[in-house]
C-alpha cells in the first residue's frame, strides 16, 4: 500500500501538468474536443454532493477507529486518529457551510479522490496498529507534528474563507483570489494542507504515512502548475509574479 499510494498520487499529479485532469472545481468541464464530447456522456453529481463524497468516507472511517476495540492504542495512535477525523470532518463542514459552487463533478473524477482518502485514512490508522508493539523511535515527533498540522489546518481553513467570499449570492464566475497568501501563490490552500499532511506523518512517524504526504505533495504540485496555467489564461491582468504553490520559487 505503501508504493501503491504514492505511485497513484503521483502519477495524477504528472497527468495535472500534463492537462488531463481530474474533472472537479474550475476543471470539471475542461479538455480538448473529444474529451468534452466523451464528458458529455458521463454522469455528473453537483459539487456539493461530489466533494461530500470525497471526505465523508474517510472522516467516518476515522471516527469509526475509536469503537474498533484494540486498534487505536497509546497516545500517538490516539492524535493519529484524531488529526485525521479532524483533517477530513473539517473539509466536511467547509462544504456545507463555506464553499460557493458554480460547476459539477464527474462521477468518474469522484471516485478515485474519494477512494485515495478513504483508503489513504485506513491504511494510515491500520499501519499504526501494526507497528505498536515495535520499538519506538528514537526522536518522537508527534508534538511537533500536531503542531505542523494545526498551522496547516489553521492556514487551508483561512484562505477557504477567503475564497469562499470572492463571489456574491449567485454568482457563478471566477475571480483572482486576493488576500492572505494569494498575493503570492495562487494555491495556498493547497500549500497548508501539505503541511497537515506532514505534520500527520510525524504524528505517526511510519512510512506509509510518509508516502501518503510524498504522493499528495506531487499530486498538489501538479494541480497547482495547473490552476496557475488556467488562471493565466482566462484573465489578462493575472499577475505573473505570483507563483503557482511556493512563494518566489514555484
Amino acid at each position: 500500500m505503501t508504493i501503491v499510494s504514492f505511485t497513484s498520487l503521483a502519477y495524477t499529479g504528472l497527468s495535472e501538468i500534463r492537462g488531463k485532469h481530474l474533472h472537479y472545481s474550475k476543471f470539471w468541464n475542461v479538455g480538448n474536443s473529444s474529451e468534452n464530447k466523451k464528458i458529455e456522456n458521463e454522469i455528473k453529481i453537483s459539487s456539493r454532493v461530489g466533494m461530500l463524497l470525497f471526505y465523508g468516507p474517510a472522516a467516518a472511517a476515522a471516527a469509526a477507529s475509536f469503537f474498533v476495540p484494540g486498534l487505536v492504542v497509546g497516545l500517538r495512535a490516539q492524535l493519529l486518529s484524531w488529526a485525521l477525523l479532524v483533517q477530513f470532518f473539517k473539509r466536511v463542514l467547509e462544504v456545507l457551510f463555506i464553499h460557493q459552487y458554480s460547476g459539477q463533478i464527474l462521477l468518474s473524477s469522484a471516485v478515485p479522490i474519494t477512494s485515495s482518502y478513504l483508503s489513504g485514512t485506513v491504511s494510515m490508522i491500520y499501519t499504526q496498529y501494526l507497528s505498536q508493539n515495535m520499538t519506538q523511535p528514537s526522536i518522537d515527533l508527534k508534538y511537533p507534528g500536531l503542531v505542523l498540522f494545526l498551522i496547516g489546518i489553521a492556514g487551508n481553513f483561512y484562505h477557504h474563507v477567503l475564497l469562499s467570499k470572492l463571489r456574491q449570492k449567485n454568482e457563478k464566475g471566477y475571480k483572482i483570489p486576493k488576500g492572505g497568501l494569494f498575493g503570492l501563490i495562487i494555491c495556498p490552500h493547497y500549500l497548508f494542507e501539505i503541511i497537515a499532511f506532514y505534520g500527520i506523518t510525524l504524528i505517526a512517524q511510519t512510512m506509509y504515512a510518509l508516502s501518503f504526504a510524498l504522493g499528495t505533495t506531487v499530486y498538489l504540485i501538479g494541480r497547482s502548475f495547473a490552476t496557475r496555467k488556467w488562471y493565466l489564461s482566462k484573465f489578462e491582468r493575472f499577475p505573473r509574479e505570483v507563483k503557482a504553490l511556493i512563494p518566489y520559487i514555484f
